[in-house]
């Protein structure tokens, strides 16, 4: 995991400014675009759900949604981070500008299409942003000679086939379901928290309460190995003993890590742990794919352990600080903001625990979709004023 500078999270030094300040670092449009997304979405999907509304291209509500999050919403969040870190990581210019604008309008289209559009159109407008932003993030590591991040370009290469793949299974092009790919995505976006989690948490934790969160170098590889194992074994089968007890060594290991970092000691801080909670669902979310595994029963409650705790979590934890210092605004966060994460972990308990309601499923399913949106909907109300305008502390970008 050396391969993330810290410095990448916290802005370190003043950049020339573009003149348009939404445009002049990629956190800015995407973190916007994807809590807008996410506060939207939700109501849509739960809307055609009830028979109201079916997407244009044909997709199945419950594929849609599934694409939208991960690839589109998450896929936003990943691109403007690693856009806005990576000009840290090489010294040169990551997108900006014209060239910013261009790669988010792309990415609107594409959600505009998905729910609007034949699906020829959706195909061709959304195979596009991932493998762009990943040629574009690499050939910046490659001209930096900053070889040692490459592995992020791939991994962000690897989301982008992935959503290839999702397309040609959905048209029927590889004889197989959609959902593989849907499974695929999701185990790509958590091997990435596992990596950079495991960076930034503890570097959070020691850096605001001075305490010793060191991991033995020997407990993040076996638990970096273990979970890329246990993933890969999922995705080529799904039920099993040997699956099934990789994927409960990969939640111990995640657990140790976890406890490792101390996160009881960021109690006074909800900056900090608002990550350490979304984090913790990487390791129940593994629990509860051994158990299906084991028992060949079903995989709904990891699988949303996984997407809405510690995704959406970790995504709502680290979009509020990367922006509060990149907008050189105070590393604390309100009311306001410790609502979302709480909005977040409520919807990931209630969709985790859906199947236990019974009768009263679809009315878990709304309650967990309206706390994740209203989640999103609040940080869209309080930093969009802030992404579309210049730093508080007068620093260009």
């Amino acid at each position: 995991m050396t391969f993330i500078p810290l410095s990448a999270i916290e802005p370190d030094r003043p950049a020339p400014s573009t003149g348009v300040a939404l445009l002049a670092l990629a956190f800015r449009p995407f973190y916007l675009l994807a809590a807008i997304a996410a506060a939207v979405l939700i109501p849509l999907w739960l809307w055609s759900l009830n028979g109201g509304w079916v997407p244009a291209s044909g997709l199945s509500p419950m594929l849609w949604h599934g694409h939208e999050m991960l690839f589109g919403v998450m896929g936003a969040v990943v691109v403007g981070f690693l856009f806005t870190a990576g000009k840290t990581w090489t010294g040169l210019q990551t997108p900006r500008g014209a060239e910013l604008a261009a790669f988010a309008l792309v990415w609107v289209a594409a959600r505009l299409a998905a729910p609007l559009a034949p699906y020829k159109v959706f195909f061709f407008l959304d195979v596009m942003f991932l493998p762009a932003a990943a040629i574009r993030f690499a050939d910046l590591l490659w001209r930096s000679k900053n070889h040692r991040n490459l592995p992020v370009a791939l991994v962000l290469g690897v989301l982008g086939f992935t959503n290839l793949i999702f397309h040609l299974q959905a048209i029927g092009a590889l004889g197989s379901s959609a959902v593989w790919s849907l499974h695929a995505g999701l185990a790509t976006l958590t091997m990435m928290e596992t990596l950079i989690g495991g960076r930034v948490i503890p570097f959070f934790t020691r850096s605001a309460t001075g305490q010793d969160v060191t991991v033995a170098p020997a407990v993040d590889r076996a638990t970096i190995v273990l979970t890329v194992l246990a993933l890969m074994a999922w995705l080529v089968r799904d039920t099993g003993a040997l699956t099934g007890t990789l994927l409960v060594l990969a939640a111990g290991a995640q657990m140790l890590r976890l406890w490792c970092w101390r996160p009881w000691s960021t109690a006074r801080h909800p900056i900090l742990w608002a990550l350490p909670l979304a984090y913790a669902w990487i390791p129940l979310g593994l629990l509860l794919l051994a158990v299906a595994s084991l028992t060949a029963g079903g995989a709904s409650s990891g699988l949303h352990a996984l997407a809405v705790g510690a995704a959406g979590g970790l995504v709502i934890a680290m979009i509020t600080r990367t922006a509060r210092g990149h907008t050189g605004r105070p590393l604390r966060v309100g009311k306001s903001e410790i609502a979302a994460y709480v909005l977040v972990a409520v919807a990931a308990m209630t969709r985790v625990s859906a199947p236990l309601w019974g009768q009263a499923y679809p009315a878990a399913i709304g309650l967990a979709g309206v706390c994740f949106s209203a989640a999103f909907l609040i940080y869209t109300c309080v930093y969009a004023s802030w992404l579309i305008a210049p730093r508080a502390d007068g620093r260009p970008d």
